[in-house]
């Protein structure tokens, strides 16, 4: 009898262990905010969620502001140009390899979420030498180098764009259309509350510039060319990226500017009239889900892999977006530019109003769980 209720109870404590999701990426504000965006969602479907990211990137530091579990490991940069760096970096990997099969092997998930990014390539090869089902999201309309590296070993991919799916044909079934995990709370953005933080009042309209979670040093120099033109007609909130401030600027009439904003985004896209930002996926696809009418400046090839370029182009198709590629950023096309926006913003809020956003933050919990259940 007594050997009959430890059976059972020890068969209680089982059933009510949560399942484990093991949540991955990194390198970039990118690489993070979808998987921050999933997080309510799968709490809510009761999976204990732990985070693996790099040592010291941008991802340990927004994790810990929602105060998850986390695993820091080590990570090499993957890049496309000559760098003393690289003949270290491959060795940084490996370590990162023994770093995240540990990692794994103590957590014992049943299913790893990458969302892409150089810190990512070991968790994935990692899991799936445990055998442990591995869903990967790519954001972007190209694959990222990381996610390229890693498709092999995944048990399902999911993508933002349609036209991606119909790029990644060979892989078959395992590719799946969910769209992008877009945060809930950026949503319930405040007006009042973005127009407190930012000590900006008054009737004109706001213009908010953001040059991605780094920051850019050519839509901040094109910006503050002009800042003087701009605060004529428009309150400027300038995201310029850690260690960008101007010190001169700070007493400027209708202008703040900060490094980076985290919680207070929601507040600060509620309170804005007009974008200008770079074209990351994370960043279009949050304009579209709040109908802002937004200019978008994307990264050239110079400085990347065409990523951006590729998710403007897509925006600007559909009437979305407006486009400024970066060779043609100049003080006088940027006014223009924005000038242009703002003339045609009704035009663009109502060709985001006819776009269906897919419900992805559901798709792939359903995703999760299903894997889970095999």
């Amino acid at each position: 009898m007594g050997a009959t209720n430890h059976t059972e109870n020890q068969l209680n404590l089982q059933s009510l262990k949560k399942p484990k999701i093991v949540l991955t990426g990194g390198g970039t504000g990118g690489h993070v905010s979808p998987n921050l965006a999933l997080i309510p969602a799968l709490e809510a479907d009761g999976w204990e969620i732990i985070y693996i990211g790099s040592s010291n990137g941008i991802e340990k530091q927004l994790v810990a502001e929602v105060g998850l579990p986390y695993y820091g490991i080590s990570s090499g940069k993957l890049r496309r140009y000559f760098s003393w760096q690289n003949f270290i970096d491959p060795f940084k990997v490996i370590k990162g390899i023994f770093d995240a099969y540990f990692a794994i092997a103590k957590i014992k998930p049943q299913v790893v979420f990458s969302k892409g990014g150089f810190v990512t390539v070991p968790v994935i090869f990692a899991s799936w030498l445990q055998r442990i089902p591995v869903i990967i999201h790519e954001s972007d309309f190209s694959s990222g180098l990381a996610n390229r590296l890693s498709l092999p070993f995944a048990t399902k991919v999911c993508v933002t764009f349609p036209e991606t799916a119909k790029n990644l044909a060979k892989y078959g079934s395992k590719v799946k259309h969910t769209g992008l995990p877009i945060r809930p709370d950026i949503r319930n953005g405040d007006v009042d509350k973005g127009r407190a933080f930012c000590g900006i009042y008054g009737d004109l309209p706001v213009l908010f510039v953001v040059g991605g979670s780094t920051g850019s040093a050519k839509i901040n120099q094109a910006v503050r060319s002009v800042l003087d033109t701009l605060t004529q007609k428009y309150q400027v909130i300038h995201a310029c990226g850690k260690g960008n401030l101007d010190p001169n600027l700070k007493d400027h009439p209708r202008y703040c500017q900060f490094e980076y904003l985290g919680i207070e985004l929601a507040d600060v896209l509620a309170l804005a009239d007009l974008v200008v930002s770079r074209s990351g996926a994370n960043a279009v696809f949050e304009f579209l889900t709040l109908r802002k009418p937004n200019l978008l400046i994307p990264l050239s090839k110079l400085s990347s892999r065409g990523d951006q370029i590729l998710n403007a182009k897509s925006f600007q198709s559909r009437g979305y977006s407006a486009v400024l590629f970066e060779e043609d950023l100049t003080s006088e096309s940027l006014l223009t530019a924005i000038a242009d926006l703002d003339q045609r913003r009704d035009e663009y809020i109502q060709n985001m109003n006819q776009s269906e956003d897919a419900n992805a933050i559901a798709q792939i919990v359903e995703l999760v769980k299903a894997f889970s259940e095999k």
